[in-house]
Protein backbone atom coordinates (compact mmCIF):
# COMPACT_ATOMS: atom_id res chain seq x y z
CA UNK A 1 0.00 0.00 0.00
CA UNK A 2 1.11 3.67 -0.73
CA UNK A 3 0.40 6.06 2.22
CA UNK A 4 0.66 9.80 2.26
CA UNK A 5 1.09 10.92 5.45
CA UNK A 6 1.33 14.65 7.14
CA UNK A 7 2.25 16.36 10.06
CA UNK A 8 2.85 19.51 11.12
CA UNK A 9 6.30 18.93 12.69
CA UNK A 10 9.01 16.95 11.33
CA UNK A 11 8.52 13.42 13.65
CA UNK A 12 12.48 13.24 14.46
CA UNK A 13 14.72 14.49 17.07
CA UNK A 14 12.13 13.09 19.45
CA UNK A 15 11.34 16.24 21.73
CA UNK A 16 7.42 16.46 21.87
CA UNK A 17 5.38 13.08 22.44
CA UNK A 18 3.94 13.97 18.58
CA UNK A 19 7.27 13.14 17.46
CA UNK A 20 7.70 9.84 19.24
CA UNK A 21 4.24 8.75 18.45
CA UNK A 22 4.55 9.34 14.36
CA UNK A 23 8.58 8.60 14.76
CA UNK A 24 8.07 4.68 16.06
CA UNK A 25 4.71 4.17 14.09
CA UNK A 26 6.48 5.76 10.59
CA UNK A 27 8.97 2.75 11.46
CA UNK A 28 6.40 -0.02 11.49
CA UNK A 29 4.73 0.88 8.74
CA UNK A 30 7.37 1.17 6.31
CA UNK A 31 8.32 -2.44 7.08
CA UNK A 32 5.21 -3.58 5.06
CA UNK A 33 3.91 -0.28 3.07
CA UNK A 34 5.52 2.36 0.94
CA UNK A 35 5.19 6.03 2.75
CA UNK A 36 5.81 9.56 1.49
CA UNK A 37 5.88 12.04 4.42
CA UNK A 38 5.40 16.04 4.14
CA UNK A 39 6.04 18.02 7.12
CA UNK A 40 6.28 21.31 8.32
CA UNK A 41 9.25 22.68 10.07
CA UNK A 42 10.08 26.04 11.82
CA UNK A 43 13.90 25.88 11.27
CA UNK A 44 16.49 25.67 8.05
CA UNK A 45 18.38 23.28 10.85
CA UNK A 46 15.88 20.71 10.66
CA UNK A 47 16.35 19.05 7.50
CA UNK A 48 19.82 17.93 9.08
CA UNK A 49 17.85 15.05 10.97
CA UNK A 50 15.95 14.37 7.15
CA UNK A 51 18.44 11.35 6.49
CA UNK A 52 17.28 9.65 9.45
CA UNK A 53 13.19 9.52 8.29
CA UNK A 54 14.36 8.79 4.98
CA UNK A 55 15.35 5.38 6.08
CA UNK A 56 11.63 5.18 6.03
CA UNK A 57 10.29 7.22 4.07
CA UNK A 58 10.14 6.43 -0.35
CA UNK A 59 9.98 10.46 0.01
CA UNK A 60 10.92 12.95 2.47
CA UNK A 61 9.30 17.19 1.83
CA UNK A 62 9.15 19.75 4.24
CA UNK A 63 8.03 23.12 4.20
CA UNK A 64 8.99 26.27 6.72
CA UNK A 65 6.42 28.02 8.80
CA UNK A 66 6.99 30.72 10.67
CA UNK A 67 9.73 30.44 13.74
CA UNK A 68 7.31 31.53 16.45
CA UNK A 69 3.83 31.10 17.01
CA UNK A 70 2.69 34.78 17.48
CA UNK A 71 3.64 36.05 13.96
CA UNK A 72 1.56 39.27 12.63
CA UNK A 73 1.33 37.11 9.49
CA UNK A 74 -0.39 34.57 11.55
CA UNK A 75 -2.70 36.56 13.84
CA UNK A 76 -3.71 38.42 10.64
CA UNK A 77 -4.49 35.35 8.63
CA UNK A 78 -6.82 34.40 12.03
CA UNK A 79 -8.86 37.72 11.72
CA UNK A 80 -9.41 37.22 8.45
CA UNK A 81 -10.54 34.04 7.76
CA UNK A 82 -12.51 32.08 8.64
CA UNK A 83 -9.74 29.60 10.03
CA UNK A 84 -8.42 29.97 13.91
CA UNK A 85 -4.92 30.54 14.81
CA UNK A 86 -4.02 27.31 15.79
CA UNK A 87 -5.08 26.18 11.45
CA UNK A 88 -3.26 30.00 10.65
CA UNK A 89 -0.04 29.22 12.18
CA UNK A 90 0.39 26.01 10.82
CA UNK A 91 -0.68 27.17 7.28
CA UNK A 92 2.09 27.28 4.64
CA UNK A 93 0.83 28.69 1.50
CA UNK A 94 3.19 26.26 -1.10
CA UNK A 95 2.21 23.43 0.91
CA UNK A 96 -1.78 22.68 -0.56
CA UNK A 97 -0.27 23.25 -4.02
CA UNK A 98 2.71 20.59 -3.41
CA UNK A 99 0.14 18.28 -2.06
CA UNK A 100 -2.30 18.68 -4.90
CA UNK A 101 0.75 18.02 -7.39
CA UNK A 102 1.58 14.96 -5.63
CA UNK A 103 -1.87 13.49 -5.44
CA UNK A 104 -2.33 14.05 -8.90
CA UNK A 105 1.11 12.92 -9.94
CA UNK A 106 1.45 9.59 -7.80
CA UNK A 107 -1.13 6.94 -7.27
CA UNK A 108 -1.78 6.61 -3.19
CA UNK A 109 -4.33 4.09 -1.34
CA UNK A 110 -4.63 6.25 1.85
CA UNK A 111 -3.71 9.79 3.10
CA UNK A 112 -3.09 10.04 6.87
CA UNK A 113 -3.31 13.66 8.55
CA UNK A 114 -1.49 14.02 12.22
CA UNK A 115 -4.12 16.52 13.42
CA UNK A 116 -6.96 18.50 12.26
CA UNK A 117 -5.53 21.91 12.05
CA UNK A 118 -3.44 20.42 8.53
CA UNK A 119 -6.51 18.94 7.24
CA UNK A 120 -7.31 22.66 5.12
CA UNK A 121 -3.89 21.36 3.30
CA UNK A 122 -5.28 18.17 1.98
CA UNK A 123 -7.22 19.41 -1.81
CA UNK A 124 -10.82 17.47 -2.43
CA UNK A 125 -9.67 14.08 -3.18
CA UNK A 126 -11.41 10.55 -3.45
CA UNK A 127 -8.51 9.32 -2.06
CA UNK A 128 -9.47 7.87 1.60
CA UNK A 129 -8.92 10.35 4.39
CA UNK A 130 -7.27 9.16 7.97
CA UNK A 131 -7.23 11.89 10.80
CA UNK A 132 -5.34 11.54 13.89
CA UNK A 133 -6.53 13.63 16.80
CA UNK A 134 -3.13 13.20 19.33
CA UNK A 135 -5.81 15.37 21.59
CA UNK A 136 -8.96 17.28 21.75
CA UNK A 137 -7.60 21.27 20.90
CA UNK A 138 -10.95 23.26 21.79
CA UNK A 139 -10.44 21.83 25.41
CA UNK A 140 -6.73 22.78 25.61
CA UNK A 141 -7.83 26.61 24.58
CA UNK A 142 -10.95 26.90 26.47
CA UNK A 143 -8.79 26.23 29.63
CA UNK A 144 -6.40 27.98 28.31
CA UNK A 145 -8.51 30.92 27.58
CA UNK A 146 -10.13 30.86 31.23
CA UNK A 147 -6.59 31.22 32.61
CA UNK A 148 -5.10 33.84 30.41
CA UNK A 149 -8.95 36.11 30.49
CA UNK A 150 -8.60 36.15 34.34
CA UNK A 151 -5.34 38.40 34.31
CA UNK A 152 -6.40 40.20 31.09
CA UNK A 153 -9.91 40.57 30.74
CA UNK A 154 -9.99 42.25 27.27
CA UNK A 155 -8.86 39.44 25.45
CA UNK A 156 -11.74 37.30 26.15
CA UNK A 157 -14.03 38.34 23.47
CA UNK A 158 -11.13 37.39 20.81
CA UNK A 159 -10.30 34.34 22.31
CA UNK A 160 -13.84 33.43 22.29
CA UNK A 161 -14.19 33.59 18.55
CA UNK A 162 -11.04 32.02 17.96
CA UNK A 163 -12.03 28.66 20.24
CA UNK A 164 -15.37 28.93 18.67
CA UNK A 165 -13.19 28.20 15.50
CA UNK A 166 -11.39 25.57 16.90
CA UNK A 167 -14.74 23.92 18.09
CA UNK A 168 -16.40 24.51 14.40
CA UNK A 169 -13.53 23.55 11.87
CA UNK A 170 -12.14 20.40 14.16
CA UNK A 171 -15.48 18.96 14.21
CA UNK A 172 -16.28 19.47 10.70
CA UNK A 173 -12.90 17.13 10.07
CA UNK A 174 -13.43 14.59 12.27
CA UNK A 175 -16.91 14.39 9.97
CA UNK A 176 -15.11 14.60 6.76
CA UNK A 177 -12.69 12.50 7.15
CA UNK A 178 -12.97 8.79 5.82
CA UNK A 179 -11.59 7.60 9.53
CA UNK A 180 -10.81 9.48 12.41
CA UNK A 181 -8.21 7.52 15.25
CA UNK A 182 -7.72 8.77 18.92
CA UNK A 183 -4.95 8.16 20.86
CA UNK A 184 -7.30 6.87 24.05
CA UNK A 185 -10.83 5.20 24.51
CA UNK A 186 -11.77 8.45 26.99
CA UNK A 187 -10.89 10.70 23.78
CA UNK A 188 -13.20 8.82 21.94
CA UNK A 189 -16.04 8.38 24.44
CA UNK A 190 -16.02 11.81 24.57
CA UNK A 191 -16.05 12.59 21.12
CA UNK A 192 -18.87 10.34 20.93
CA UNK A 193 -20.73 12.31 23.59
CA UNK A 194 -20.50 15.03 21.62
CA UNK A 195 -21.25 14.11 18.47
CA UNK A 196 -23.23 10.96 18.54
CA UNK A 197 -23.88 10.05 14.87
CA UNK A 198 -20.31 9.80 14.22
CA UNK A 199 -19.58 6.21 13.39
CA UNK A 200 -15.71 6.46 11.79
CA UNK A 201 -13.66 6.71 15.40
CA UNK A 202 -10.85 3.89 16.07
CA UNK A 203 -8.77 4.10 18.57
CA UNK A 204 -4.69 3.71 18.57
CA UNK A 205 -2.89 4.39 21.66
CA UNK A 206 0.90 6.14 21.96
CA UNK A 207 3.00 3.74 23.33
CA UNK A 208 7.07 3.45 24.37
CA UNK A 209 9.53 1.96 22.92
CA UNK A 210 10.57 -0.63 25.67
CA UNK A 211 14.10 -1.77 24.64
CA UNK A 212 15.41 2.04 24.02
CA UNK A 213 14.50 3.06 27.48
CA UNK A 214 16.32 -0.28 29.35
CA UNK A 215 19.22 0.29 27.63
CA UNK A 216 20.21 2.69 30.48
CA UNK A 217 19.83 1.80 33.86
CA UNK A 218 18.97 3.80 37.09
CA UNK A 219 21.69 6.07 38.53
CA UNK A 220 19.67 7.90 41.11
CA UNK A 221 21.57 10.71 42.85
CA UNK A 222 23.18 10.84 46.36
CA UNK A 223 19.81 14.04 46.93
CA UNK A 224 16.18 13.15 46.67
CA UNK A 225 15.17 14.14 42.50
CA UNK A 226 12.26 14.85 41.61
CA UNK A 227 11.19 15.35 38.03
CA UNK A 228 9.26 17.12 35.48
CA UNK A 229 9.42 16.64 31.64
CA UNK A 230 7.55 18.35 29.34
CA UNK A 231 7.85 20.67 25.83
CA UNK A 232 6.63 23.70 26.75
CA UNK A 233 5.54 25.05 23.78
CA UNK A 234 2.50 23.47 24.68
CA UNK A 235 0.51 25.10 26.89
CA UNK A 236 -0.55 22.28 29.23
CA UNK A 237 3.01 21.45 30.38
CA UNK A 238 3.44 25.32 30.94
CA UNK A 239 0.49 25.54 33.52
CA UNK A 240 1.54 22.03 35.27
CA UNK A 241 4.84 23.09 35.82
CA UNK A 242 3.81 26.30 37.43
CA UNK A 243 1.71 24.67 39.08
CA UNK A 244 4.54 22.26 40.52
CA UNK A 245 6.89 25.15 41.56
CA UNK A 246 4.44 27.68 42.84
CA UNK A 247 2.08 25.29 44.89
CA UNK A 248 3.65 22.24 45.39
CA UNK A 249 7.62 22.43 45.63
CA UNK A 250 7.16 25.03 49.01
CA UNK A 251 5.06 22.19 50.73
CA UNK A 252 7.77 19.51 49.40
CA UNK A 253 11.24 21.74 50.28
CA UNK A 254 9.40 22.41 54.19
CA UNK A 255 9.32 18.52 55.03
CA UNK A 256 12.83 17.75 52.90
CA UNK A 257 14.70 20.39 52.63
CA UNK A 258 17.19 18.37 50.63
CA UNK A 259 14.97 17.49 47.98
CA UNK A 260 16.14 18.86 44.26
CA UNK A 261 13.58 19.21 41.23
CA UNK A 262 14.92 18.63 37.47
CA UNK A 263 12.51 20.53 35.06
CA UNK A 264 13.64 18.80 31.26
CA UNK A 265 12.06 19.85 28.27
CA UNK A 266 12.47 22.40 25.14
CA UNK A 267 11.66 25.63 24.71
CA UNK A 268 11.39 26.62 28.30
CA UNK A 269 9.74 30.24 28.64
CA UNK A 270 11.54 32.97 30.39
CA UNK A 271 9.42 32.38 33.93
CA UNK A 272 10.57 28.74 33.65
CA UNK A 273 13.91 29.34 33.59
CA UNK A 274 13.78 31.81 35.94
CA UNK A 275 13.00 29.07 38.66
CA UNK A 276 16.73 27.69 38.83
CA UNK A 277 17.98 31.24 39.33
CA UNK A 278 15.36 32.03 42.93
CA UNK A 279 16.02 28.62 43.84
CA UNK A 280 19.47 26.51 43.64
CA UNK A 281 17.49 23.52 44.46
CA UNK A 282 15.98 23.67 41.14
CA UNK A 283 17.85 22.75 37.88
CA UNK A 284 15.94 23.80 34.33
CA UNK A 285 17.47 22.04 31.61
CA UNK A 286 16.03 22.63 28.60
CA UNK A 287 16.39 20.50 26.08
CA UNK A 288 18.32 17.30 26.52
CA UNK A 289 20.64 15.21 24.32
CA UNK A 290 18.86 11.87 26.08
CA UNK A 291 15.72 12.42 28.04
CA UNK A 292 16.80 8.60 29.69
CA UNK A 293 19.75 10.42 31.40
CA UNK A 294 16.90 12.43 33.45
CA UNK A 295 14.63 9.68 33.63
CA UNK A 296 18.01 7.24 35.16
CA UNK A 297 18.58 9.99 38.13
CA UNK A 298 14.96 10.79 39.14
CA UNK A 299 13.19 9.18 42.68
CA UNK A 300 10.00 9.87 41.14
CA UNK A 301 7.96 12.00 38.02
CA UNK A 302 5.78 14.50 38.73
CA UNK A 303 2.63 15.27 36.42
CA UNK A 304 0.43 17.74 38.06
CA UNK A 305 -1.73 18.04 34.50
CA UNK A 306 -4.81 19.89 34.66
CA UNK A 307 -5.88 20.55 31.01
CA UNK A 308 -5.89 18.83 27.55
CA UNK A 309 -6.55 15.31 26.16
CA UNK A 310 -4.66 12.69 24.57
CA UNK A 311 -1.93 9.99 26.88
CA UNK A 312 1.21 11.77 28.16
CA UNK A 313 3.99 10.09 26.80
CA UNK A 314 6.32 11.27 30.33
CA UNK A 315 4.00 8.79 32.14
CA UNK A 316 4.73 6.00 29.61
CA UNK A 317 8.69 6.61 29.76
CA UNK A 318 9.05 6.82 33.36
CA UNK A 319 7.43 3.61 34.21
CA UNK A 320 9.42 1.99 31.06
CA UNK A 321 12.86 3.38 32.87
CA UNK A 322 10.96 2.33 36.51
CA UNK A 323 10.38 5.40 37.58
CA UNK A 324 7.67 5.72 40.06
CA UNK A 325 4.59 8.58 38.83
CA UNK A 326 2.80 10.77 40.49
CA UNK A 327 0.24 12.57 38.59
CA UNK A 328 -3.24 13.85 38.40
CA UNK A 329 -6.41 12.09 37.31
CA UNK A 330 -6.17 14.02 33.78
CA UNK A 331 -2.50 13.07 33.27
CA UNK A 332 -3.25 8.92 33.95
CA UNK A 333 -6.39 9.56 31.93
CA UNK A 334 -6.51 7.23 29.04
CA UNK A 335 -3.70 5.37 30.18
CA UNK A 336 -5.45 2.42 32.25
CA UNK A 337 -3.06 2.35 35.10
CA UNK A 338 -4.82 1.37 38.99
CA UNK A 339 -3.81 3.90 41.42
CA UNK A 340 -1.80 2.84 45.00
CA UNK A 341 -0.72 0.08 42.20
CA UNK A 342 1.00 1.40 39.44
CA UNK A 343 1.22 4.97 40.50
CA UNK A 344 0.10 7.44 43.08
CA UNK A 345 -2.76 9.71 42.32
CA UNK A 346 -2.58 13.03 43.43
CA UNK A 347 -5.27 16.11 42.20
CA UNK A 348 -4.25 18.95 45.04
CA UNK A 349 -1.03 20.56 45.45
CA UNK A 350 -1.63 19.21 49.04
CA UNK A 351 -1.98 15.61 47.97
CA UNK A 352 0.43 15.88 45.42
CA UNK A 353 3.19 17.19 47.90
CA UNK A 354 2.27 14.56 50.52
CA UNK A 355 2.47 12.21 47.75
CA UNK A 356 6.06 13.22 47.43
CA UNK A 357 7.49 13.15 50.54
CA UNK A 358 5.81 9.81 51.52
CA UNK A 359 7.20 8.48 48.25
CA UNK A 360 10.86 9.83 48.69
CA UNK A 361 10.91 8.39 52.30
CA UNK A 362 9.85 5.21 50.93
CA UNK A 363 12.67 3.29 48.96
CA UNK A 364 10.40 -0.43 49.37
CA UNK A 365 7.48 1.62 47.83
CA UNK A 366 10.10 3.33 45.10
CA UNK A 367 10.77 -0.20 43.86
CA UNK A 368 7.77 -1.57 44.18
CA UNK A 369 5.91 1.41 41.62
CA UNK A 370 8.53 1.28 39.64
CA UNK A 371 8.24 -2.39 39.06
CA UNK A 372 4.81 -2.23 39.13
CA UNK A 373 4.85 0.71 36.24
CA UNK A 374 7.46 -1.06 33.96
CA UNK A 375 5.36 -4.47 34.01
CA UNK A 376 2.44 -2.44 32.80
CA UNK A 377 3.33 -0.93 29.75
CA UNK A 378 5.63 -3.79 28.54
CA UNK A 379 1.57 -5.46 28.89
CA UNK A 380 -0.04 -2.76 27.05
CA UNK A 381 2.05 -0.46 25.31
CA UNK A 382 4.76 -1.83 22.55
CA UNK A 383 4.67 0.29 19.68
CA UNK A 384 4.61 -3.44 18.09
CA UNK A 385 0.70 -4.27 18.80
CA UNK A 386 0.16 -0.79 18.78
CA UNK A 387 1.40 -0.47 15.11
CA UNK A 388 -0.54 -3.73 13.97
CA UNK A 389 -3.58 -2.36 15.40
CA UNK A 390 -2.94 0.98 12.94
CA UNK A 391 -2.64 -1.09 10.08
CA UNK A 392 -5.19 -2.84 10.27
CA UNK A 393 -7.24 0.22 10.08
CA UNK A 394 -5.14 1.09 7.24
CA UNK A 395 -6.33 -2.20 5.37
CA UNK A 396 -10.20 -1.27 6.24
CA UNK A 397 -9.94 2.74 5.32
CA UNK A 398 -8.31 2.13 2.28
CA UNK A 399 -10.89 -0.44 0.96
Amino acid sequence: MRIFMLTPYLPYPLLSGGQVRTYNLLKKISEEHDVTLFSLIKHEDEKQYLPELEKYCRKVRVFKRTSKPWHPRNILLAGLTPYPFVVTRNMVMSVKAAIAQELSSEEYDLIHVETFYMMPNIPETSIPTLLVEQTIEYLGYEKFSQKITKQYPFLRPILNIDIAKIKYWEKQYWQSCDQLITVSEDDRDFIEEVMPNLENIAVVSNGVDIQFFEEKKKQLNEHPTVLFVGTFNWLPNVEAVEFLVEEVWPRIRQAMPEVHLRIAGASPTTKIRKYSENDDHITVTGRVPDIRDEYAQANVLLAPVFSGKGTRYKVLEAMATRTPVIGTGIALEGIGAEPDKEFLLADTAQEMADQTVRLLQDKKLQQKLGAAGKKFVEQHFGWESISEELLDIYQEAAQ
